[in-house]
């Protein structure tokens, strides 16, 4: 068996429930990868003809409520983290409403060129009336005239591509006009992350996905599954929940590996919450 084939069965085959976390992660650490990956790589995201680095700088870890651990840095401290990671190649912002990361983005948009970097946000709108507003503040909040990417944040219903289609038309009618080059969904269930993977409408999806399943839609088989099927149809599939929500802090390495193994990943997005701790980050997806 391909060293690469063994990697992704022994983390996320159904055959491997048996498996302690543990074990999972160990069998990950002792493998290579054939292919050298960067955090600076340009990759394309799907079909939306959008590049970016394979590394996105998250700004909402524990985000809520317009709060997260990078935006308690302040304004300059996350523009500076963010400026820090674009001076290394990185060119990927995931900001959202939810996380109140909109000034602190804007500002570190001000010492770049903006068609040097992807911004990614997120509504949390579910009427059309609230996503068409919610574009037009977070371009003012953000300081630019479009966004590279919108996505529907946080959808859970299975359904959700009929019961929010009046955001989605939102969404497609930005777009044409140009305030959007892209549109899709993060999703934080496995019902709606088969409806996103089956909607013609959805050009970006943002996953949760690692080796042991923490903080996941369902296991992880289950979910590569999807994202396989979201692949295949010309998707963007971004991944999120790299290390767990903090459930794998003490083992990097091997959650980094295992996200790099998949195939089915554009792109991924982590929140650094230093510069000593991004430059790991860097650091740890070169060195696997």
């Amino acid at each position: 068996m391909r060293r690469r084939e063994f990697l992704v069965r022994s983390a996320t085959a159904a055959g491997a429930a048996w498996l302690s976390s543990k074990s999972i992660l160990n069998a990950i650490a002792q493998q290579t990868l054939a292919t050298k990956f960067s955090a600076s790589d340009s990759v394309t995201l799907g079909s939306t003809g959008i590049k970016t680095s394979r590394l996105a700088m998250g700004t909402g870890t524990v985000g809520s409520g317009h709060h997260s651990h990078q935006t308690a840095l302040g304004v300059k401290g996350l523009s500076d983290l963010l400026l820090n990671g674009y001076d290394h190649g990185l060119r990927f912002f995931d900001a959202a409403d939810t996380y109140g990361s909109h000034p602190h983005v804007a500002e570190a948009l001000k010492h770049v060129q903006r068609d040097k970097v992807t911004v990614l946000t997120k509504t949390f709108s579910r009427n059309p009336a609230g996503a068409r507003a919610d574009l037009d503040r977070f371009r003012r909040e953000l300081g630019t005239d479009y966004l590279d990417v919108c996505l529907m944040h946080c959808v859970t219903e299975a359904d959700w591509t009929d019961r929010y289609k009046g955001v989605m038309d939102v969404l497609s009618e930005a777009k044409q006009k140009g305030i959007i080059r892209a549109h899709g969904c993060s999703c934080h269930t496995i019902g709606a992350l088969r409806a996103a993977a089956k909607s013609p409408w959805v050009e970006i999806d943002l996953a949760r996905i690692n080796p042991v399943g923490a903080e996941m839609d369902a296991d992880p088989a289950t979910v590569v599954s999807v994202l396989k099927e979201m692949k295949t149809a010309g998707k963007a599939v971004v991944g999120m929940k790299i290390l767990g929500q903090g459930a794998l802090r003490n083992r990097q390495d091997e959650a980094i590996k295992y996200a790099l193994s998949l195939g089915v990943l554009d792109a991924f997005t982590i929140g650094a919450e230093s510069k000593t701790e991004q430059e790991d980050l860097i650091r740890r997806i070169a060195a696997a």
